[in-house]
């Protein structure tokens, strides 16, 4: 049966919450509904907050079995960091992205217009992250459209990119929003070429499942990274202040 095509108006109904039954690969079906027209997880759309934390917390421990709970807690994610974004009914496709980020910017508030860069090189409002680095080209295609002359969307990964090369640019560079790749990331913030001092989200590409039918989440090489990067000191001080916060949105 094909999928109705859905209206590419901003709709903001209600979603229904997943279901809490497991399929038939023994997968919780809460965490894993895959779309076999579009390869995404449609389960992440439904996912409230709280869900969402839980989510997080589970990958975690998946992959640091090595842990003691008291380093585990050190890299929780608290649910208040995360943004509710679970009435948007839309696919959560790389073509919807978007219509996402205008969304969020309308619905929850915006200190600056996604169209706008601020003034200091190297310091977008705005943070893609994603599994691999076609699927941050894809995305950063996608996110075009919000690009002038005085507002970059930069390409924030390791594919065919020196990281001297993405230093050298990122320091000169006005940048609205930055798309790109946990480890990549990482990088560029511990050599202090990429600044988070206007950052007001961080977008993480969650729904996206890649050919093996794996999230970013799913794979030890992307999700230690990514839990590393949600941890930095600079951001992770910034989740509960009303003062500069910066919000955590699953896409």
């Amino acid at each position: 049966m094909k999928r109705k095509r859905e209206s590419v108006e901003i709709e903001t109904t209600a979603r229904t919450k997943p279901s809490k039954h497991s399929d038939d690969n023994g997968k919780d079906a809460s965490t894993q509904e895959r779309d076999t027209d579009t390869d995404i997880n449609t389960a992440i759309g439904k996912m409230d907050n709280r869900l969402l934390a839980d989510y997080v917390a589970q990958r975690s421990k998946r992959f640091g079995e090595d842990l003691s709970l008291v380093e585990l807690e050190d890299i929780h994610v608290p649910e208040s960091a995360i943004l509710d974004t679970s009435e948007w009914n839309r696919d959560r496709l790389a073509a919807n992205l978007p219509d996402f980020l205008i969304y969020v910017a309308q619905q929850h508030g915006a200190s600056t217009d996604l169209f706008q860069a601020p003034a200091k090189p190297g310091s977008p409002h705005t943070l893609v992250l994603t599994g691999a680095a076609l699927r941050a080209a894809e995305l950063s295609r996608v996110l075009r459209k919000f690009q002038s002359k005085e507002a970059t969307v930069a390409k924030l990964f390791a594919k065919h990119i020196k990281l001297k090369d993405a230093t050298d640019f990122i320091k000169k560079t006005r940048i609205n929003i930055g798309v790109g790749t946990p480890t990549r990331i990482v990088d560029l913030l511990t050599g202090r070429a990429l600044g988070l001092e206007k950052l007001e989200r961080v977008i993480i590409d969650t729904s996206y499942l890649d050919r093996k039918k794996r999230s970013i989440f799913d794979m030890k090489e992307t999700q230690q990274p990514l839990v590393r990067l949600l941890n930095m000191d600079e951001l992770k001080s910034r989740y509960t202040t009303t003062e500069s916060p910066v919000k955590l949105i699953f896409y």
